[in-house]
């Protein structure tokens, strides 16, 4: 352990220099300069303060020093190295898995869900005077690996050996901020995060515990570039090409996918569309792997500060699939029993997804969020099963500081084919459960 620390510590110092280059660009400028609008949403107890549709040009992006980079002296600098740790528990209806619902997994158990390492520099958008650079690099450890994984990078932990726990370095990319082009652009190159979605793969950046039905069937990572362009006050416009969703360009899954999204402001800041194209190339289902073509919007609405909502719905379709999608070959789990190539799907299969997430502020540490989302897979290639799925959800989040926080919630899903049995293992028609996780950040 004392070898890892002080491996972490020269790490740090050596990205230290990097970082030194904006300090004081940034600090003296962020304060005095608006290239954004201010956000519109309480963070904390909220996640985000800001709409979705990041990144957001023109805004300081710096993350808070967490306790960790604290404790290894590395305060004068806009280098950020933190993480957090995210345990959970739930008690659930159904006996064996919890699937086709996600992240909490595993019935009647405590688990690990993850770990996350975090480091960050994020370049300068606020100035308008130089190009300014920066990385992201994102790892996790734990049960959520599985969500995140993408063909080619550590995939065999899930593609053939189906492990409870696993590691996925999920974000690894560089940024180059451009303030000439248009009113400043941002260049991310590398793997990141599918834009569109309401819900985030990290604990740490969700309105509660679990996710809705169609955030677990949609993308969730894509290796390549994406352009995001400052369009005055209230636009944005991203522009991309990637590998596909989930897969690694080297892998021989692999395909090109063009991305185009859109994001709009109102100019009294209660409202927010994101939304457009965000995947979409040949949709040929290609070596055992989905290549989800997806477009996708995602509404906010701010009532007052007390009140605001979230909703998104998309649409998502390939070619020559297989039931439930991409192909674990095993071996089988008593959480997770769906190994092995589905059935063929001839021609088109397609899915249709809905979520609307009602928030409530109760206190500057306090929030109760409400979430209904419904998921339509009619083909099974989404989940395995042929059916309408809706889940409901009441949670509620409370920090004890800055650094901890617990979200409880209770949840009921149901599927509504007739004799369609989706759940523990394809025994049931609906379930139960209540579950809560504990958000420790470092």
């Amino acid at each position: 352990m004392k070898k890892l620390f002080t491996l972490i510590f020269l790490s740090a110092a050596a990205l230290n220099a990097l970082a030194q280059t904006d300090v004081k660009t940034v600090s003296t400028v962020k304060d005095t300069v608006k290239r954004s609008l201010p956000s519109p949403l309480d963070s904390p107890p909220f996640p985000t303060g800001d709409w979705d549709g990041g990144p957001l040009v023109g805004a300081d992006a710096t993350a808070p020093i967490y306790p960790l980079q604290k404790a290894l002296g590395l305060t004068k600098t806009n280098f950020r190295f933190y993480g957090w740790i995210d345990p959970a528990a739930n008690i659930s209806s159904s006996k064996h898995s919890n699937a086709p619902t996600s992240y909490d997994l595993i019935p009647n158990n405590v688990v690990l869900d993850q770990v996350g390492l975090k480091f960050d520099l994020q370049p300068n958008t606020v100035q308008t005077d130089h190009v300014s650079a920066g990385f992201l690099v994102t790892t996790i450890f734990g049960t959520d690996y599985r969500y995140t994984t993408g063909k080619g990078y550590f995939s065999n932990q899930l593609l053939t050996q189906n492990k409870k726990y696993g590691f996925d370095p999920a974000e690894m990319y560089g940024l180059v901020y451009f303030p000439k082009v248009a009113d400043g652009m941002i260049l991310k190159v590398g793997r990141f995060i599918s834009p569109a979605d309401i819900e985030a793969q990290w604990a740490t950046d969700n309105y509660l515990y679990s996710h809705s039905l169609m955030f677990t069937v949609d993308p969730y990572t894509f290796t390549g570039a994406q352009a995001t362009f400052k369009l005055g006050s209230y636009w944005q416009l991203e522009v991309g090409l990637h590998a596909g969703n989930d897969m690694a360009p080297w892998s021989h899954s692999a395909q090109l996918n063009g991305l185009l999204m859109a994001r709009w402001v109102s100019h009294d800041n209660d409202d927010s569309i994101y939304g457009g194209i965000n995947s979409l190339g040949n949709g040929n289902y290609t070596q055992q792997h989905d290549n989800l073509q997806m477009v996708v919007a995602t509404w906010g609405h701010r009532f007052n500060q007390t009140f605001h909502m979230m909703t998104e719905a998309y649409y998502m379709w390939q070619f020559h699939a297989l039931t439930g999608g991409t192909v674990i070959d095993g071996p089988p789990q008593p959480f997770y029993t769906g190994v092995g190539a589905g059935t063929p799907i001839p021609g088109r299969e397609n899915a249709v997804g809905f979520v609307n997430y009602f928030q409530a502020k109760v206190s500057a540490k306090d929030y109760f969020s409400l979430r209904n989302d419904a998921l339509n897979d009619p083909q099974a290639g989404r989940t395995g099963y042929a059916t309408w799925y809706s889940s409901h959800t009441l949670g509620f989040v409370h920090y004890f500081n800055n650094y901890i926080r617990i979200r409880p919630e209770i949840r009921y899903e149901r599927a509504y084919a007739t004799g369609v049995t989706p759940y523990d293992n394809g025994t049931k028609k609906d379930q139960y459960t209540a579950a809560m996780d504990l958000i420790v950040r470092f």
